[in-house]
């Protein structure tokens, strides 16, 4: 009955297209799994899933991309000779994609995938002597090959509707046959222009398929930069421009997108629905009010006039589309046993991008009553643990203040020791915002407690990861004030923040034992990945 009036609903925006009803054409989720490690086992990896709530294409992510599974017989039979192991991989590989695009085909969904460029198998790279030049998108041997790899993607696999393209990063842990390299990755002259231009005119032209390009980390910070490469880059109806809808990475603290609405060319905007530095859905963090409308820390862009949110965007006529990563981002835990919290982010983001013209608040409505089935009072109530968990995120992981600074708070399953600003006003105020987001999420265990699901595990889910939360909050809180006593010589009470930590964990710890079906995995204590503070409890350890 849910699949039939999101169908009914798209078809009315449909007939409406140039009107306030116009949903976003490009309709796009992908589950980020973790590089190296095995993919998450996510109900977002099902297509029929997807068309019920709203989505029209599904993207795969880039260990799933069919660059890693052309045969390159055409080119050169040498570099993947039959039997051989990288035959056999990319055999595996091939038939793997072709069942979950098949998969896609049947429910309706167009199918993309992210590649990273260039990314070419060893034994190529190796035949052709062209391990210094094959990451030049100029070299003249470089662009055959690429031209090569996207007739071959197309020809092998034609459910493919397009490419999703990114050259900021090249990721290789699960790509063990292959190498990747790109050259002067935000150079616009020598490396974005003339691979844009290549890419739009095998894709787009030739194969009248889709390519989205990425920003991130090339020119998605630059507005100068951006307006440049576009207004060079000719426009074409299968060309769409990727941008996050935050600058930089995912996180609170980082202002809305300078280049979103800019330029000459089609829009799509980046959202992830469990963010990385945020606790990855283990804990509630409604971030879909403020992708659409606005976050409180950006009205001062309102106030100048300036787009804030993708509603404003949308409103410009700008924005042709929304891709959603309902799962992922980042590295390893932690990883949540419900998708709930991360759920709510995307149906919200969906069901908007069908019908842009409704409220975010209406919408959420709509995700309580008929996918979780509230009444008309645990849905008020969800929707206070929603707004006080935008709060409390915001106030303890902005990092506004110096946003190059990602130690300051988590990132994905690690805890790093904070380090405050040396203006004692100002990292007195950071310490207070903690204080206050311990309050708020001691208001949403209260309110979790008094929801009333059908569903009795998600109930279960709802209450356990609101405790899990709290607890967490305090413990980061616990090392702010510890920070300021260690740094800043504040005077704060030592061993009431040390008892308050290991109390917490403790708390923490319990809720694992006790409720393994509902509690997230764990925070480590242990080492922190991608950062160069110093892990948490070894500090804690040291002031005892």
């Amino acid at each position: 009955m849910k699949r039939f009036f999101l169908i009914f609903l798209l078809t009315i925006c449909n007939l409406f297209s140039y009107g306030q009803c116009r949903s976003l054409k490009y309709r796009i989720d992908m589950v980020h799994n973790n590089p190296g490690e095995q993919g998450y086992e996510s109900k977002f990896n099902r297509p029929d899933i997807l068309a019920e709530m709203g989505y029209n294409s599904k993207s795969y992510f880039l260990f799933d991309s069919p660059t890693l599974a052309i045969n390159w017989d055409g080119f050169d039979k040498r570099i993947m000779p039959p039997g051989s192991p990288l035959r056999e991989w990319a055999e595996r590989k091939s038939a793997r994609l072709h069942s979950m695009f098949n998969a896609c085909k049947r429910e309706g969904l167009k199918v993309y995938a992210m590649s990273d460029l260039i990314l070419l198998p060893k034994n190529l790279v190796k035949l052709y002597h062209i391990e210094n030049t094959f990451g030049n998108p100029k070299d003249t041997l470089t662009q055959r090959i690429l031209r090569y790899q996207i007739k071959a993607i197309f020809q092998q696999f034609p459910q493919m509707d397009g490419l999703i393209v990114r050259i900021g990063e090249t990721y290789l842990q699960d790509a063990p046959y292959h190498q990747g390299s790109i050259v002067g990755k935000k150079d616009a002259d020598n490396c974005i222009i003339p691979l844009l231009n290549l890419l739009r005119e095998e894709i787009c032209e030739k194969l009248n398929k889709k390519l989205f390009f990425r920003t991130w980390w090339s020119f998605d910070l630059d507005l100068d930069k951006y307006l440049y490469i576009t207004n060079i880059v000719k426009p074409h109806p299968n060309l769409i421009i990727s941008v996050k809808h935050c600058e930089g990475d995912f996180h609170r603290g980082h202002s809305f997108s300078k280049i979103l609405g800019k330029g000459r060319h089609q829009q799509i905007v980046e959202v992830q629905c469990s963010r990385e530095y945020e606790g990855k859905g283990a804990f509630p963090n409604y971030i879909a009010r403020g992708v659409i409308d606005g976050f409180p820390e950006d009205d001062s862009l309102r106030h100048e006039g300036k787009p804030c949110c993708i509603r404003d965007i949308y409103k410009m006529g700008k924005l042709a589309g929304l891709w959603t990563w309902s799962r992922g981002g980042g590295w390893e835990g932690p990883y949540p046993k419900d998708e709930l919290w991360s759920e709510m982010n995307a149906w919200v983001l969906s069901a908007w991008a069908v019908n842009p013209s409704y409220s975010e608040e209406k919408l959420f409505r709509d995700y309580c009553g008929m996918y979780l089935h509230l009444d008309h009072n645990s849905t008020k109530m969800m929707r206070k643990i929603a707004l006080l968990s935008e709060d409390a995120c915001f106030k303890a992981f902005d990092k506004r203040w110096n946003p190059n600074n990602e130690p300051m708070g988590i990132r994905d399953m690690y805890i790093p020791f904070p380090v405050l600003p040396t203006n004692v006003d100002l990292a007195d105020k950071l310490i207070q915002e903690q204080d206050e987001a311990v309050e708020d999420f001691k208001q949403i265990v209260s309110l979790s407690g008094k929801i009333q699901m059908p569903d009795t595990i998600r109930q279960l889910v709802v209450r356990v990861s609101c405790l899990y939360g709290f607890q967490m909050f305090r413990i980061f809180r616990s090392l702010y004030h510890l920070a300021g006593i260690r740094q800043l010589s504040l005077p704060f009470d030592k061993a009431l923040y040390i008892r308050e930590y290991d109390e917490a964990w403790k708390e923490v710890e319990m809720l694992a034992k006790k409720y393994p079906i509902a509690c997230p995995s764990l925070f480590s204590k242990m080492i922190v990945r991608r950062t160069e503070n110093q892990v948490a409890d070894s500090i804690v350890n040291e002031m005892r």
